[in-house]
Protein backbone atom coordinates (compact mmCIF):
# COMPACT_ATOMS: atom_id res chain seq x y z
CA UNK A 1 0.00 0.00 0.00
CA UNK A 2 1.32 2.79 -0.93
CA UNK A 3 1.29 6.77 0.87
CA UNK A 4 -1.70 8.10 -1.19
CA UNK A 5 -3.97 4.67 -0.91
CA UNK A 6 -3.39 5.29 2.81
CA UNK A 7 -4.48 8.74 2.99
CA UNK A 8 -8.03 7.00 1.95
CA UNK A 9 -8.43 6.06 5.77
CA UNK A 10 -9.48 9.46 6.87
CA UNK A 11 -10.02 10.22 10.40
CA UNK A 12 -14.08 10.80 10.81
CA UNK A 13 -15.11 8.46 7.99
CA UNK A 14 -17.57 5.73 9.59
CA UNK A 15 -15.89 2.54 7.97
CA UNK A 16 -18.55 -0.56 7.83
CA UNK A 17 -18.41 -2.53 11.11
CA UNK A 18 -16.98 -5.56 9.08
CA UNK A 19 -14.32 -3.62 6.87
CA UNK A 20 -13.14 -1.39 9.86
CA UNK A 21 -13.08 -4.51 12.63
CA UNK A 22 -10.75 -6.31 10.58
CA UNK A 23 -8.85 -3.51 10.13
CA UNK A 24 -8.43 -3.56 14.13
CA UNK A 25 -8.36 -7.31 15.14
CA UNK A 26 -4.50 -7.91 14.79
CA UNK A 27 -4.41 -4.83 18.04
CA UNK A 28 -6.99 -5.97 19.69
CA UNK A 29 -5.96 -9.88 19.47
CA UNK A 30 -2.59 -8.31 21.22
CA UNK A 31 -4.39 -6.66 23.94
CA UNK A 32 -6.74 -9.47 24.56
CA UNK A 33 -3.78 -11.65 25.44
CA UNK A 34 -2.11 -9.83 27.73
CA UNK A 35 -5.86 -9.00 29.18
CA UNK A 36 -6.32 -12.86 29.60
CA UNK A 37 -3.08 -12.95 31.02
CA UNK A 38 -3.65 -10.10 33.80
CA UNK A 39 -6.97 -11.78 34.77
CA UNK A 40 -5.46 -15.23 35.01
CA UNK A 41 -1.99 -13.93 36.60
CA UNK A 42 -1.20 -15.34 40.53
CA UNK A 43 0.80 -13.20 42.24
CA UNK A 44 4.08 -14.85 43.18
CA UNK A 45 7.07 -13.42 45.11
CA UNK A 46 8.79 -10.52 43.36
CA UNK A 47 12.27 -11.92 44.70
CA UNK A 48 11.70 -15.69 43.73
CA UNK A 49 14.13 -17.29 41.28
CA UNK A 50 13.87 -18.23 37.92
CA UNK A 51 12.99 -16.65 34.61
CA UNK A 52 9.76 -15.75 33.00
CA UNK A 53 6.77 -17.86 33.03
CA UNK A 54 6.53 -19.93 29.31
CA UNK A 55 3.20 -18.36 28.27
CA UNK A 56 4.91 -14.76 29.11
CA UNK A 57 8.04 -15.31 27.01
CA UNK A 58 5.78 -16.78 24.37
CA UNK A 59 3.48 -13.81 24.23
CA UNK A 60 6.73 -11.77 24.43
CA UNK A 61 7.68 -13.25 20.99
CA UNK A 62 4.34 -12.67 19.39
CA UNK A 63 4.54 -8.86 20.26
CA UNK A 64 7.82 -8.51 19.11
CA UNK A 65 7.05 -10.61 15.87
CA UNK A 66 4.03 -8.29 15.46
CA UNK A 67 6.43 -5.17 15.91
CA UNK A 68 9.08 -5.93 13.95
CA UNK A 69 7.12 -7.86 11.13
CA UNK A 70 5.09 -4.96 9.81
CA UNK A 71 4.71 -3.55 6.91
CA UNK A 72 3.91 0.12 6.03
CA UNK A 73 2.75 0.54 9.65
CA UNK A 74 3.43 3.83 11.50
CA UNK A 75 3.37 7.64 10.81
CA UNK A 76 7.22 7.20 9.88
CA UNK A 77 7.57 4.43 7.83
CA UNK A 78 8.97 6.06 4.68
CA UNK A 79 10.89 8.39 6.47
CA UNK A 80 12.64 5.49 8.15
CA UNK A 81 13.00 3.46 4.31
CA UNK A 82 14.45 6.52 3.42
CA UNK A 83 16.94 6.64 6.51
CA UNK A 84 17.59 2.75 5.61
CA UNK A 85 18.54 3.33 1.86
CA UNK A 86 20.86 6.68 2.90
CA UNK A 87 22.48 3.89 5.12
CA UNK A 88 22.89 1.71 2.82
CA UNK A 89 25.56 4.10 -0.07
CA UNK A 90 27.94 4.93 3.33
CA UNK A 91 30.50 2.96 4.11
CA UNK A 92 30.78 1.59 7.16
CA UNK A 93 32.99 3.77 8.71
CA UNK A 94 30.58 6.46 8.00
CA UNK A 95 27.68 4.66 9.83
CA UNK A 96 29.59 4.47 12.80
CA UNK A 97 29.59 8.49 13.47
CA UNK A 98 26.73 9.06 12.22
CA UNK A 99 23.59 10.43 14.26
CA UNK A 100 22.42 7.84 16.48
CA UNK A 101 25.22 5.37 15.45
CA UNK A 102 23.70 1.95 17.00
CA UNK A 103 20.76 2.33 14.97
CA UNK A 104 22.91 3.72 11.35
CA UNK A 105 24.98 0.34 11.56
CA UNK A 106 21.81 -1.62 12.01
CA UNK A 107 20.71 -0.47 9.09
CA UNK A 108 24.31 -0.70 7.23
CA UNK A 109 24.43 -4.38 8.76
CA UNK A 110 21.16 -5.58 7.32
CA UNK A 111 21.79 -3.92 3.73
CA UNK A 112 25.27 -5.85 3.92
CA UNK A 113 23.56 -8.95 4.88
CA UNK A 114 21.04 -8.70 1.86
CA UNK A 115 18.22 -8.25 4.32
CA UNK A 116 15.62 -5.33 3.83
CA UNK A 117 14.36 -2.93 6.80
CA UNK A 118 12.55 -5.44 7.83
CA UNK A 119 15.92 -7.05 9.42
CA UNK A 120 16.22 -3.46 11.28
CA UNK A 121 13.04 -3.52 12.70
CA UNK A 122 12.81 -7.20 13.75
CA UNK A 123 15.86 -6.73 15.66
CA UNK A 124 14.58 -3.15 16.97
CA UNK A 125 11.36 -5.02 18.14
CA UNK A 126 13.17 -7.52 20.22
CA UNK A 127 15.44 -5.37 22.02
CA UNK A 128 12.22 -2.87 22.66
CA UNK A 129 10.07 -6.11 23.78
CA UNK A 130 13.04 -7.84 25.96
CA UNK A 131 13.07 -4.46 28.19
CA UNK A 132 9.43 -4.45 28.17
CA UNK A 133 9.61 -7.96 29.38
CA UNK A 134 12.64 -7.26 31.69
CA UNK A 135 10.47 -4.49 33.80
CA UNK A 136 7.09 -5.91 33.79
CA UNK A 137 8.45 -8.82 35.62
CA UNK A 138 9.55 -6.84 38.21
CA UNK A 139 5.99 -6.09 38.68
CA UNK A 140 3.56 -7.69 41.00
CA UNK A 141 1.43 -8.69 37.70
CA UNK A 142 3.75 -8.89 34.44
CA UNK A 143 1.13 -9.21 32.05
CA UNK A 144 -0.89 -5.84 33.53
CA UNK A 145 2.38 -4.35 33.07
CA UNK A 146 2.60 -4.94 29.91
CA UNK A 147 -1.22 -4.36 28.81
CA UNK A 148 -0.93 -1.29 30.06
CA UNK A 149 1.83 -0.36 27.94
CA UNK A 150 -0.04 -2.33 24.84
CA UNK A 151 -2.61 0.99 23.80
CA UNK A 152 0.39 3.79 23.07
CA UNK A 153 3.68 2.34 23.91
CA UNK A 154 3.35 -1.25 22.36
CA UNK A 155 1.45 0.02 19.22
CA UNK A 156 1.88 3.62 18.72
CA UNK A 157 5.82 4.46 19.61
CA UNK A 158 6.94 0.33 19.01
CA UNK A 159 5.51 0.62 15.47
CA UNK A 160 5.83 3.78 14.69
CA UNK A 161 8.88 5.66 16.29
CA UNK A 162 11.40 2.86 15.60
CA UNK A 163 14.87 4.87 17.75
CA UNK A 164 12.88 5.68 20.30
CA UNK A 165 11.10 2.45 21.32
CA UNK A 166 14.37 0.91 21.44
CA UNK A 167 16.04 3.10 23.36
CA UNK A 168 13.17 2.58 25.78
CA UNK A 169 13.85 -1.13 25.85
CA UNK A 170 17.11 -0.09 27.02
CA UNK A 171 15.91 2.06 29.71
CA UNK A 172 12.93 -0.03 31.17
CA UNK A 173 15.59 -2.61 31.44
CA UNK A 174 18.03 -0.43 33.53
CA UNK A 175 14.98 0.50 35.21
CA UNK A 176 14.61 -3.30 36.38
CA UNK A 177 17.68 -3.90 37.73
CA UNK A 178 18.41 -0.20 39.79
CA UNK A 179 16.69 -1.83 43.07
CA UNK A 180 19.82 -4.77 42.49
CA UNK A 181 22.38 -2.51 40.95
CA UNK A 182 24.25 0.61 41.68
CA UNK A 183 22.94 3.68 39.76
CA UNK A 184 26.15 3.36 37.69
CA UNK A 185 25.06 0.21 36.08
CA UNK A 186 22.02 1.85 35.15
CA UNK A 187 24.07 4.77 33.00
CA UNK A 188 25.11 1.12 31.02
CA UNK A 189 22.07 0.89 29.87
CA UNK A 190 21.63 4.92 28.83
CA UNK A 191 24.45 4.63 26.95
CA UNK A 192 23.13 1.87 24.69
CA UNK A 193 20.17 4.00 24.49
CA UNK A 194 21.68 7.34 23.32
CA UNK A 195 23.37 4.90 20.48
CA UNK A 196 19.65 4.83 19.35
CA UNK A 197 18.31 8.25 20.30
CA UNK A 198 20.38 10.85 21.62
CA UNK A 199 17.38 11.95 23.29
CA UNK A 200 17.68 9.11 26.59
CA UNK A 201 19.75 11.18 28.01
CA UNK A 202 16.99 12.90 30.10
CA UNK A 203 16.41 9.92 31.87
CA UNK A 204 19.68 9.84 33.29
CA UNK A 205 19.12 12.96 36.32
CA UNK A 206 16.13 11.70 37.00
CA UNK A 207 17.52 8.26 38.69
CA UNK A 208 20.69 10.17 39.37
CA UNK A 209 18.65 12.15 42.06
CA UNK A 210 17.45 9.19 43.48
CA UNK A 211 20.82 7.98 44.84
CA UNK A 212 20.73 7.54 48.65
CA UNK A 213 24.01 5.66 49.29
CA UNK A 214 27.17 6.90 48.44
CA UNK A 215 25.89 10.12 46.83
CA UNK A 216 28.70 11.90 47.33
CA UNK A 217 30.79 9.59 44.35
CA UNK A 218 27.79 8.57 42.74
CA UNK A 219 26.49 12.10 41.11
CA UNK A 220 29.27 13.48 40.31
CA UNK A 221 29.85 10.12 38.11
CA UNK A 222 26.64 10.16 36.38
CA UNK A 223 27.24 13.63 35.94
CA UNK A 224 30.53 12.74 34.00
CA UNK A 225 28.84 9.65 32.14
CA UNK A 226 25.80 12.62 31.13
CA UNK A 227 28.63 14.77 30.09
CA UNK A 228 30.25 12.02 28.17
CA UNK A 229 27.30 10.69 26.28
CA UNK A 230 26.05 14.44 25.36
CA UNK A 231 29.80 15.05 23.77
CA UNK A 232 29.40 11.27 21.92
CA UNK A 233 26.01 11.82 20.79
CA UNK A 234 24.24 14.59 21.54
CA UNK A 235 26.71 17.40 20.71
CA UNK A 236 27.04 17.49 17.23
CA UNK A 237 22.73 17.58 16.62
CA UNK A 238 22.31 20.42 19.51
CA UNK A 239 21.21 22.83 16.32
CA UNK A 240 19.17 20.71 14.13
CA UNK A 241 17.33 19.26 17.96
CA UNK A 242 17.16 23.04 18.52
CA UNK A 243 15.61 24.15 15.29
CA UNK A 244 13.62 20.97 14.22
CA UNK A 245 11.96 20.96 17.90
CA UNK A 246 12.36 24.02 19.45
CA UNK A 247 12.65 26.91 17.28
CA UNK A 248 10.66 25.77 14.75
CA UNK A 249 7.73 25.60 17.69
CA UNK A 250 6.69 22.46 15.95
CA UNK A 251 3.08 21.60 17.60
CA UNK A 252 2.11 17.49 18.30
CA UNK A 253 -1.89 16.88 17.72
CA UNK A 254 -2.88 15.23 20.82
CA UNK A 255 0.76 16.16 22.99
CA UNK A 256 -1.69 17.55 26.11
CA UNK A 257 -3.66 13.68 25.96
CA UNK A 258 -0.66 11.97 25.96
CA UNK A 259 1.82 14.18 28.67
CA UNK A 260 -1.21 14.16 30.56
CA UNK A 261 -1.59 10.37 30.53
CA UNK A 262 1.36 9.98 32.97
CA UNK A 263 -0.94 12.55 35.57
CA UNK A 264 -2.80 10.31 36.95
CA UNK A 265 -0.24 7.54 38.34
CA UNK A 266 1.55 10.42 38.83
CA UNK A 267 -0.63 12.13 41.18
CA UNK A 268 -1.48 8.62 42.71
CA UNK A 269 2.03 7.51 43.50
CA UNK A 270 2.44 11.32 45.32
CA UNK A 271 -0.44 10.37 47.41
CA UNK A 272 -0.32 6.56 48.33
CA UNK A 273 4.08 6.36 47.71
CA UNK A 274 4.19 4.97 51.41
CA UNK A 275 1.52 1.95 50.27
CA UNK A 276 4.34 0.58 47.96
CA UNK A 277 6.60 -0.99 49.83
CA UNK A 278 9.56 0.22 48.52
CA UNK A 279 13.02 1.17 49.38
CA UNK A 280 14.10 4.42 49.90
CA UNK A 281 15.94 4.49 46.79
CA UNK A 282 13.21 3.02 44.78
CA UNK A 283 10.47 5.59 46.50
CA UNK A 284 12.48 8.79 45.59
CA UNK A 285 13.15 6.95 42.34
CA UNK A 286 9.51 7.00 41.35
CA UNK A 287 8.81 10.28 42.85
CA UNK A 288 11.12 11.64 40.62
CA UNK A 289 9.32 10.16 37.29
CA UNK A 290 6.28 11.28 39.28
CA UNK A 291 7.37 14.88 39.70
CA UNK A 292 8.73 15.18 36.27
CA UNK A 293 5.63 14.09 35.13
CA UNK A 294 3.76 17.15 36.36
CA UNK A 295 6.38 19.40 35.39
CA UNK A 296 6.01 18.16 31.62
CA UNK A 297 2.79 18.65 31.41
CA UNK A 298 3.08 22.58 33.54
CA UNK A 299 5.99 22.99 30.71
CA UNK A 300 3.23 22.01 28.02
CA UNK A 301 0.86 24.54 28.99
CA UNK A 302 3.45 27.46 28.17
CA UNK A 303 5.30 26.27 25.31
CA UNK A 304 4.78 26.05 21.31
CA UNK A 305 7.33 23.42 20.86
CA UNK A 306 4.67 20.90 21.94
CA UNK A 307 6.44 17.89 20.06
CA UNK A 308 9.62 18.50 22.04
CA UNK A 309 7.87 18.16 25.41
CA UNK A 310 5.90 15.36 23.71
CA UNK A 311 8.87 13.18 22.35
CA UNK A 312 10.78 13.61 25.76
CA UNK A 313 7.69 12.35 27.76
CA UNK A 314 7.45 9.20 26.40
CA UNK A 315 10.74 8.04 28.67
CA UNK A 316 7.80 8.73 31.41
CA UNK A 317 5.55 5.90 30.25
CA UNK A 318 7.82 3.73 32.37
CA UNK A 319 5.70 5.45 35.20
CA UNK A 320 2.51 4.19 34.34
CA UNK A 321 3.60 0.54 34.04
CA UNK A 322 4.80 0.56 37.32
CA UNK A 323 1.88 2.71 39.24
CA UNK A 324 -0.55 1.17 37.41
CA UNK A 325 0.49 -2.39 37.49
CA UNK A 326 0.39 -2.37 41.04
CA UNK A 327 -2.50 -0.37 42.51
CA UNK A 328 -4.81 -3.66 42.60
CA UNK A 329 -1.81 -4.36 45.13
CA UNK A 330 -1.87 -1.39 46.90
CA UNK A 331 -5.59 -0.75 47.45
CA UNK A 332 -5.85 -4.26 48.10
CA UNK A 333 -6.61 -5.75 51.96
CA UNK A 334 -4.54 -8.06 54.27
CA UNK A 335 -1.54 -8.32 51.02
CA UNK A 336 -4.77 -9.27 48.89
CA UNK A 337 -5.46 -8.03 45.24
CA UNK A 338 -8.17 -6.18 44.85
CA UNK A 339 -9.83 -7.79 41.39
CA UNK A 340 -12.05 -4.58 40.79
CA UNK A 341 -9.35 -2.46 40.80
CA UNK A 342 -7.51 -4.93 38.16
CA UNK A 343 -10.61 -4.79 36.42
CA UNK A 344 -11.06 -1.03 36.35
CA UNK A 345 -7.48 -0.39 34.20
CA UNK A 346 -7.62 -3.19 32.00
CA UNK A 347 -11.07 -1.34 31.08
CA UNK A 348 -9.36 1.79 30.88
CA UNK A 349 -6.17 0.88 29.08
CA UNK A 350 -9.07 -0.58 26.61
CA UNK A 351 -10.66 2.55 26.53
CA UNK A 352 -7.29 4.26 25.38
CA UNK A 353 -6.79 1.50 22.51
CA UNK A 354 -10.17 2.10 21.36
CA UNK A 355 -10.46 6.05 21.47
CA UNK A 356 -6.79 5.83 19.56
CA UNK A 357 -7.28 3.76 16.85
CA UNK A 358 -10.79 5.11 16.05
CA UNK A 359 -10.24 9.19 16.70
CA UNK A 360 -6.64 9.99 16.77
CA UNK A 361 -5.93 12.29 13.92
CA UNK A 362 -2.46 9.82 12.80
CA UNK A 363 -4.35 6.22 13.89
CA UNK A 364 -4.77 6.04 10.10
CA UNK A 365 -1.03 5.45 9.27
CA UNK A 366 -1.34 2.05 11.81
CA UNK A 367 -4.70 0.74 9.70
CA UNK A 368 -4.78 -1.52 8.38
CA UNK A 369 -1.94 -3.52 10.40
CA UNK A 370 0.14 -5.70 7.39
CA UNK A 371 2.49 -8.45 7.93
CA UNK A 372 5.65 -7.65 6.06
CA UNK A 373 6.48 -11.00 3.70
CA UNK A 374 2.95 -10.57 2.86
CA UNK A 375 2.29 -6.94 2.09
CA UNK A 376 -1.74 -7.68 2.32
CA UNK A 377 -3.92 -6.46 5.35
CA UNK A 378 -4.15 -8.92 8.32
Amino acid sequence: MDAASRSSYTPGIIFPVHARGATLLPYWLLFSIFAAGSIEYRRRSLTAAGGPTPLLIVAGLFTALMVGLRYEVGGDWFNYEDIYLNVSYKRFSEALIDSDPAFSVLNWVSHWLGFDIWFVNLTCAALFVWGLVRFARRQSNPWLSILIAVPYLIIVVGMGYTRQAVAIGFILAGLSVVDRASLLRFSFYIIAAATFHKSAIVVLPIVGLAATRQRIVIVPMLAATAALVYYLFVSASVDALMQNYVEAELSSQGAAIRVGMNLPPALVYLLLQRRFGLDDQQRKLWRNFSIASIGALVILMFTDATTAVDRLSLYLIPLQMFVLSRLPDVLGGNGRRNSQVAVGIIGYSALIQYVWLNFAAHSEYWLPYQVYPIGGAV
